[in-house]
């Protein structure tokens, strides 16, 4: 009696195309809105110096992009099976996490943010929030699942969604220039480390959690008017690192081992 076929996921289709023009509006939010309403950084090396430039720059594209990812979920009706992803790791993924938050709090260059004002710290927390938000609910959320309906395995799911991600982020080439193709490769590691997340927790909220801590800490070394990096700043450059060592060495060991009496990998009775 061989065993019964799963249900089919509930909601819309997305096909991947169709994600990829879902992400490419995503962008034209972020970047179009940015430059409309956006001010002028200045030359000096401050990414945000004003509380205006966090909000400006900030805290509305990306406000309304989480909007826009809201939206799309809702119109899908995948809201349960994006804010929940039941797909068991081994132990060890959690040093995952772990090893992110507690750099991302260590990491944060809290003289440079005392010398800044109130409503500047708190447009930061604002928009690096809804950077975790709205980003992990677009490729962890949306395009995990896109992957995932489409019948990929989770190293594929993983692999997909981790690329789309970094190379959303060479749009940033715009405003940043050549860096912006190294920083894509960069990010492509940390959305994998986000998909783990999310693995981990089995929720999105601890990637959105992980990613906005994570988020915070970089950026705390680039606002005010006269930034000056902490030395903290090496600390998510040597964990990155060594979490890409550790994931290739055990990325055999990724999945949970399977069990001969689990009815998904039990042979089928006759």
């Amino acid at each position: 009696m061989s065993a019964s076929p799963s249900p089919a996921p509930a909601g819309r289709r997305l096909t991947w195309p169709w994600f990829l023009v879902v992400v490419v509006a995503y962008l034209a939010i972020l970047q179009g809105l940015g430059a409309l309403i956006g001010v002028d950084r200045g030359s000096g090396d401050s990414q945000f110096p004003t509380t205006e430039s966090v909000v400006r720059n900030g805290v509305i594209p990306i406000g309304l992009s989480v909007l826009f990812g809201a939206a799309v979920v809702t119109w899908l009706g995948w809201w349960r099976s994006v804010l929940t992803y039941r797909a068991p790791v081994r132990r060890w993924v959690r040093f995952v996490p772990i090893s992110m938050l507690v750099v991302a709090v260590m990491a944060v260059n809290y003289p440079n943010l005392a010398d800044q004002p109130a409503s500047l710290v708190l447009a930061l927390v604002a928009m690096t929030a809804l950077v975790g938000i709205g980003e992990e609910l677009m490729f962890r959320g949306i395009g995990v699942q896109v992957f995932k309906r489409a019948g990929l395995s989770e190293g594929q799911v993983a692999l997909w969604s981790s690329v789309v991600f970094g190379v959303v982020h060479v749009s940033n080439a715009f405003g940043e220039g050549a860096q912006a193709v190294l920083q894509a490769v960069i990010v492509s590691t940390s959305g994998y480390f986000f998909y783990l997340c999310l693995r981990v927790g089995g929720v999105l909220l601890l990637p959105m959690l992980v990613h906005g801590m994570w988020d915070f800490s970089l950026v705390s070394n680039t606002v005010g008017a006269d930034p000056k990096t902490s030395p903290g700043m090496v600390l998510p450059i040597l964990l990155q690192v060594v979490l890409i060592v550790l994931v290739i060495v055990k990325r055999r060991t990724v999945e949970p081992a399977a069990h001969p009496e689990d009815p998904a990998v039990a042979p089928a009775h006759r």
